[in-house]
Parts: structure tokens; C-alpha cells; sequence
């Protein structure tokens, strides 16, 4: 059985009536569970270049930025989950992982840039979070943390900005974040300064 066909069995048994969904629970995390580092990056400029330039020139920008991406990930240890349009889902075992390469995507972003056009530049959004996910087979990871993470990278960061849930600052206490706002209305939002 594929961990996919276990968990549909075990959300299958959870939604059935009279279920212990709190034993149900505890056997799909002690199954799946994994506390880990949660990468979610997103390009600048998705709808305005494919609107400007045509998407061949975007698919050109995406391929070109994993080229730079993937073997800054892969020096760190991550695993790169799914690749969906111009965005990446990146998991770490550990949060100073995830922030040495969100640092190094944004540095090798900043070396590649200078002399570019504008719709030839490519900027990175970045959201990190931490904390216990769900990974089901080698192509999907569920949780908190990855919903947090994505919303930081995709919808909050600016180009070039790396954005961290409270529970992966928590865990990187010497690093230089400062708070910048706060997501789902109760969570502290923290943005790295680079030293």
C-alpha cells in the first residue's frame, strides 16, 4: 500500500461514524508526522511579464531561477517537494537550512541581476515556517506550517525578502528578523535582515 492509499484508509476509518478521531489522529502523526523546516518561494512579476512578454519568456525565467535554486537547496540537504508554476515547496530537518538557503537564493538572485531588463530580472519571494508536518510519500507535505509558509512567500514577501513564521524565528533566536506584521490575525510575522 502507497503511503497515499494508508492515509486515504486512515481518513476513510476517521470519518466514519462512532470513529476515535483523536486515535485516528495520533496514528496518522505518529505514520506521517515529521517536525521540519518549510521553504515556499514565489517570482516577481508572474502575471505582468506573461501578460508583457508572452509565458515562453516567463517558463524561460522559471527554468533559469531553478537552475540557481536547486543546487543551493540541494548543499543544504532540502527536498524539493512540488514545483507549481513559478513557486517551489522545500522541506529542511532543520530551520538554520531553510534560512541558508533562502539567503543564498536572494544572493545568487542579486549576483545575476545587475545590467538585466526589467522582464528579464528575477526576484524571489520567500516565506519559512517550522513545525510539525505531515509527508506523504516523496510529493506531498500537509500542515500549518506549510499553509503559513506558502501565504508568507506567495502573497506577503516583496522581491528579494525573506519572510519566517513565529515558530521558525523561535528556534533561530540569533538571527536578525525583525517583526513586520501578522499572519491570520494571530501570528507574528518576522522579516530577516541581512547583517
Amino acid at each position: 500500500m502507497t503511503d497515499a492509499q494508508e492515509l486515504a484508509s486512515l481518513l476513510t476509518r476517521r470519518r466514519q461514524t462512532g470513529a476515535d478521531r483523536a486515535a485516528v489522529d495520533a496514528e496518522i502523526f505518529a505514520r506521517f508526522g515529521r517536525v521540519q523546516a518549510v521553504m515556499f518561494t514565489d517570482l516577481v512579476g508572474f502575471s505582468r511579464v506573461v501578460e508583457a512578454f508572452g509565458i515562453v519568456h516567463f517558463l524561460q525565467l522559471i527554468q533559469e531561477s531553478e537552475t540557481l535554486f536547486m543546487p543551493l537547496i540541494a548543499q543544504q540537504d532540502g527536498v524539493c517537494i512540488k514545483h507549481e508554476g513559478d513557486s517551489l515547496l522545500v522541506v529542511f530537518d532543520a530551520p538554520h537550512q531553510a534560512l541558508a538557503t533562502a539567503r543564498a537564493m536572494v544572493a545568487a538572485t542579486a549576483a545575476v541581476n545587475p545590467g538585466r531588463a526589467p522582464e528579464d530580472r528575477i526576484e524571489v519571494c520567500i516565506g519559512l515556517g517550522y513545525g510539525t508536518v505531515l509527508r506523504v510519500g516523496a510529493n506531498e507535505v500537509w500542515g500549518a506550517e506549510v499553509n503559513a509558509a506558502s501565504k508568507l512567500g506567495e502573497d506577503m514577501a516583496k522581491g528579494g525578502q525573506i519572510l519566517a513564521t513565529d515558530t521558525l524565528r523561535l528556534e533561530l533566536a540569533s538571527e536578525p528578523f525583525v517583526e513586520c506584521g501578522v499572519l491570520f490575525g494571530t501570528r507574528t510575522v518576522y522579516r530577516f535582515e541581512a547583517p
